[in-house]
């Protein structure tokens, strides 16, 4: 039988604040356990939570930039449920009334097409703790300092249909949350994790089949592994005769399988109600005016424009838009280059990339800065270095021997452009092969190469390739 897969990701971005959702605490990775949970985080007697202003701004942020609608009224509610992590025995979040609602994203697959997917409410809600399970024979450490991080939840439509979609949805997702500046989005440090739910149905049904939900996935990979082994688990309980069953799975990264965790709850499990310490989050329209005003370029409005305006491929346009760090730093380069955006570009997508991800560097922290680079292409337009001595004179400025002007005078790189200076080594060149001369003008014309290589060989890799080539065809030829 022909199955098609239908899916739907729960995405959990951690919000870029200081403090946390209800209290002043520290949202600071990597304390000590226990170290970052106030009164208000646990749960004690008498306090009461206190809603951060921040994270209201960043929610409204990510609807107006997904196309959604953002709330004029939103209600917290307290969601109901037991866990050792959960030091007040429900969680705050919203249910009937988010934040966000009915938005959408157009995301690019592999093949070059584009696909809509739905996005049906963000909301917003408190983390609850960790729990942990090594070196503690057979027992179980909580950690809570992550109790009260401030998360948005962002809920797709059941729209996705493979787990490459999926993927390409949640990368779109992800550039989008660091664009805005609202999340890092360091999925090691779990500020951007996802759930799946994954079912499968007779290709040309329109009822879903029964969904399995995939917990707590932190990585690109994970996801796209996660998803074709549910889906494959679940090809096999069918065609076996059996049922799948609605249930929460884990996904074991080492085994590169899912397992299941518990029965799946409904809503009505987890006992919704409004939270009675919190009130109503209204936002009048001049609010969200004042957030829209304050929303940068996006990703694909900036793609698009640097095509348009610095003449790039589609290709090389989404690389570079991929995320916003690499955008302004392309953007800065090519504005001290001039007009070389194509010429800025390559470089950035090539050598520096390649420097970068060697050297395992974030692009924020390169030892080349978007200034530097653009300086030594402005060499390489003035014809002051060819493009071959430009990749010594970046290694050079990557081990921190300075800019691309104090490397070339400190290394004796200046391209000779003078025409006479050249024409007279290539003279000697010719001068010292009469035999390659003659099987060249005997129709071997590849030969040509050949004495470039001299040439540049002779002048130690300095003189202008494009006179070379000229004044020798000239020569030559002549």
């Amino acid at each position: 039988m022909a199955w098609e897969t239908v899916i739907g990701l729960e995405i959990h971005s951690q919000l870029a604040t200081n403090s946390k959702i209800f209290s002043g605490a520290s949202t600071t990775y990597g304390a000590e356990p226990n170290t970052q949970a106030c009164a208000v985080d646990l749960g004690l007697p008498g306090v009461l939570p206190v809603l951060n202003e921040e994270v209201v701004r960043m929610a409204a942020m990510f609807g107006l930039a997904t196309h959604s609608t953002v709330a004029p009224r939103s209600v917290f509610a307290r969601k109901n449920y037991f866990y050792p992590d959960l030091p007040k025995g429900y969680q705050i979040s919203q249910f009937e009334l988010p934040i966000v609602h009915d938005g959408y994203l157009d995301v690019e697959l592999e093949d070059g097409s584009s696909k809509r997917i739905g996005i049906t409410r963000a909301h917003l809600e408190e983390d609850a703790g960790k729990s942990l399970h090594e070196n503690f024979m057979g027992k179980t450490g909580i950690d809570l300092n992550r109790a009260g991080t401030p998360l948005l939840e962002i809920v797709s439509e059941p729209d996705i249909r493979s787990a490459k979609e999926a993927v390409a949805y949640m990368k779109k997702i992800h550039s989008l949350v660091r664009y805005l500046g609202i999340s890092d989005g360091n999925m090691q440090e779990g500020s951007f994790r996802c759930d799946a739910n994954v079912s499968i149905r007779p290709l040309g049904q329109e009822a879903f089949g029964t969904r399995a939900e995939i917990k707590n996935i932190n990585s690109f990979r994970f996801v796209e592994q996660a998803i074709n082994y549910e889906v494959e688990r679940q090809i096999m309980v069918l065609e076996g005769g059996g049922e799948v069953v609605q249930e929460t799975r884990l996904f074991d990264a080492d085994r590169h399988e899912t397992r299941s965790m518990r029965s799946k709850e409904e809503a009505n499990d987890y006992r919704y109600f409004p939270d009675p310490d919190l009130l109503p989050v209204e936002l009048d329209e001049a609010y969200i005016a004042a957030v829209r005003e304050s929303l940068p370029e996006m990703p694909d409005a900036k793609k698009a424009r640097f095509v348009s305006e610095h003449g790039l491929s589609e290709y090389d346009a989404g690389i570079l838009t991929a995320t916003r760090e690499m955008a302004d730093y392309f953007e800065a380069a090519a504005q001290v280059a001039g007009a070389a955006g194509k010429l800025t570009a390559n470089w950035v997508i090539g050598e520096l990339s390649a420097a970068l991800n060697r050297d395992d560097c974030d692009i924020s922290n390169s030892p080349v800065s978007a200034d530097m680079l653009g300086g030594m292409l402005l060499r390489i337009e003035d014809g002051t270095i060819s493009g071959k001595i430009a990749k010594q004179v970046f290694e050079a400025m990557w081990q921190g021997e300075g800019s691309a002007d104090e490397v070339i005078d400190k290394q004796g790189l200046r391209q000779i452009s003078d025409a006479a200076a050249i024409e007279g080594i290539i003279s000697d060149v010719l001068d010292n092969n009469p035999k390659q001369i003659e099987q060249y003008r005997g129709g071997q014309v590849k030969l040509f190469g050949f004495f470039v290589g001299q040439v540049m060989k002779a002048t130690q890799g300095k003189a202008n390739p494009k006179q070379v080539n000229e004044l020798l065809r000239k020569l030559l030829d002549g």
